[in-house]
């Protein structure tokens, strides 16, 4: 199945319960990177499992796993581009291995608050970057989910000056 071809299309689809009558039935494998216990974070991608699911009168059914149940956490993005599953739910800047641009995309210590960063993302052209990158790794993405900003760390003694950070 073509991802890229379902994504482009889901909108109209979810939009129009009409069309889910006769679309095909479709069921994609979906990991995350969170375990199940992290309720928040985990339960984020549960709804939207089941939201599409209701939204597609069941004609979409996201089976949604725990990390470690299919792939690792860390090894969401790998098991996508691989094919291994469907789908993974997992912040980006695990991957700035890979490459240090995906930091962008998901939350950068000191950065944009979750308004901000949704703006970004929408209105000031981060979506767009996003599929540039994303489009390297053979991959599709989208926002789901916020966290909002990261925290710098956390440090014994207070930070004065930035050589005192290294």
């Amino acid at each position: 199945m073509n991802r890229r071809l379902l994504l482009g299309a889901a909108p109209v689809a979810l939009a129009t319960p009409a069309l889910a009558q006769s679309s095909p039935e479709v069921r994609w494998r979906i990991s995350s990177a969170f375990p199940r216990n992290l309720d928040v974070l985990f339960g984020t991608g549960e709804r939207i499992a089941q939201r599409v699911a209701q939204l597609t009168e069941n004609r979409f059914q996201i089976r949604f796993f725990p990390a470690g149940e299919i792939v690792p956490g860390l090894q969401v993005l790998d098991a996508v581009q691989a094919g291994t599953i469907e789908g993974g739910h997992t912040p980006v800047y695990y991957y700035t291995g890979k490459d240090p641009s995906f930091a962008f995309f998901t939350a950068l210590p000191f950065g944009l608050n979750a308004r901000q960063n949704l703006a970004w993302l929408q209105y000031g052209g981060g979506n767009e970057l996003a599929a540039e990158l994303f489009r390297d790794y053979g991959i599709v993405g989208f926002p789901a989910g916020d966290t909002g900003a990261q925290t710098g760390g956390w440090f014994r003694n207070e930070i004065k000056s930035l050589d005192e950070l290294k």
